[in-house]
């Protein structure tokens, strides 16, 4: 079971939402732990907080600092906790790492070693230093997008308020990977501040810290950070209750406590539901790649002229795909289930969009790729067709964006002209409005992975459209 199924069934099954740190912190040891040794003094006290804490919490927390500064027996005591730790639960190791050089090694012995099931990193070194993480495919990666201590809001306000940084990691985050596997975590007692996160990441989970600083309004933080299913939010419980004897019962109350603000927020939004402004109907198949093609600016809202002349309120750039790999890996792999449903001997892309993605599918599909130049040359071999090819072979023709279908015909033609045999386009987006219907009077089959009605069903779903972006592209 991956982590965000484990997250959810621990959620599920304790009807809870709390997050608690198991810290080794000498500071909030209660008096009674300190008389003898102190990694014994604190063991026994953890050990202690587990067996009365496993049926409140969704999940535990331990700070990778507190063990270390300990030295070696720091990390044995480390051990003993993770495997006091019931299976069920999910561990997530605070280790706010944000190494580049030792990221490969850290991320193989946090998570076959110490099987944690996620880690906290820092986002300044970017998409490679946590691609290492994410090979795991089944734990969780969480980015510190936010942090609560003063002395960062010039950093995290710069270049200003309208347009602070740590939006852009919420934005850079969202491509690295999806919503099963990187979360983000937010230190904050402002609502503003998450309600800013969730517009711009409505699907994602958000591991709350710091919210019981002075001043902090619980549930202002948990109405503007709850899904509509009450749920996306992890709730840290206080440090300070850990080291008091009515512990499980101050948890009990707060679980309580959060729970009823869940249930309001379910009712109001299911009251919500009857509007004809919200999507009832199930995620599409393609929602994270829709949500992701979107976050890195695919599409772009105006008044934008297409290769066919018209002028369309949108404009799809889908050559930002290539320079993402993990969104450009989701994308060949929604291609190649149609492509597998076909028969044909060779994959023709059409220039120069769709080039990467019938290279892509070449190596993906280990099938011959050939292509249509888009102007002859007028030196060399000269040739209309690049590639090596036969007459009457088969060729499916891939394209990225299906408009008016011309350049799809198009190169569909310069195949056909040397003799080669084309029945199927597959392209990524169709825009609709009869082109598919277009194809098909000029004897083609076409496929598509995804079409733009369900782009904006999604999209203004999900909360990155508003309303008025969405009546525009309803009447395009």
């Amino acid at each position: 079971m991956n982590f965000f199924a484990k997250l959810n069934q621990a959620i599920a099954t304790n009807n809870s939402l709390l997050v608690l740190s198991l810290d080794a912190n000498p500071e909030m040891m209660p008096v009674d732990y300190q008389k003898g040794s102190l990694i014994e003094g604190l063991w026994q006290w953890l050990s202690k907080v587990i067996k009365q804490t496993d049926n409140l919490v969704c999940a535990y927390k331990l700070t990778l600092g507190f063990y270390e500064v300990l030295g070696s027996e720091g990390f044995t005591l480390l051990f003993q906790i993770l495997a006091a730790i019931k299976p069920e639960i999910p561990v997530i190791l605070d280790a706010k790492h944000g190494d580049l050089n030792t990221s490969t090694l850290f991320a193989k012995t946090i998570f076959e070693k110490w099987q944690v099931d996620a880690v906290t990193l820092t986002p300044y070194s970017g998409q490679d230093h946590v691609a290492p993480f994410l090979v795991y495919s089944d734990r969780g990666v969480f980015i510190l997008c936010h942090t609560a201590n003063p002395g960062a809001t010039t950093l995290q306000n710069y270049p200003s308020i309208g347009h602070p940084f740590y939006l852009q990691v919420v934005k850079e985050a969202q491509i690295w990977g999806s919503p099963e596997q990187i979360f983000l975590e937010v230190g904050t007692i402002s609502p503003d501040v998450l309600d800013k996160i969730r517009v711009i990441a409505p699907e994602r989970t958000l591991l709350m810290r710091s919210i019981w600083k002075e001043g902090g309004n619980l549930e202002a933080l948990l109405n503007a950070g709850l899904n509509s299913q009450g749920e996306g939010l992890l709730i840290p419980v206080p440090q300070d209750i850990l080291a008091q004897g009515d512990l499980v019962e101050q948890i009990e109350n707060l679980k309580e406590r959060i729970n009823q603000v869940r249930k309001d927020k379910i009712t109001q939004e299911s009251c919500a539901l009857w509007t004809s402004d919200v999507c009832l109907l199930k995620p599409h198949p393609c929602q994270d790649l829709i949500l992701q093609l979107y976050d890195i600016g695919c599409l772009v809202f105006g008044e934008y002229v297409q290769a066919s002349g018209a002028t369309f309120s949108y404009y799809i750039d889908l050559r930002k795909i290539i320079s993402n790999p993990q969104v450009f890996n989701r994308v060949l792999s929604y291609y190649g289930e149609i492509l597998k449903k076909l028969t044909f001997d060779r994959i023709a892309g059409i220039p120069y969009g769709s080039l990467p993605t019938a290279t892509g599918l070449s190596l993906l599909l280990q099938r011959p790729m050939i292509f249509p130049r888009k102007e002859v040359k007028a030196h060399g071999t000269r040739r209309l067709i690049e590639g090596n090819f036969a007459p009457g072979e088969k060729v499916v023709v891939v394209d990225d964006v299906l408009i008016s279908g011309k350049s799809a015909i198009e190169g569909a033609e310069k195949l056909q002209s040397a003799g080669l045999i084309v029945k199927d386009i597959v392209v990524l987006i169709d825009h609709e409005a009869g082109v598919m219907e277009r194809l098909q009077d000029q004897g083609y089959r076409g496929y598509a992975v995804i079409k733009l009605s369900e782009i904006t069903e999604t999209l203004y779903s999900a909360g990155r459209l508003n309303q008025e972006q969405y009546q525009m592209l309803l009447q395009t």
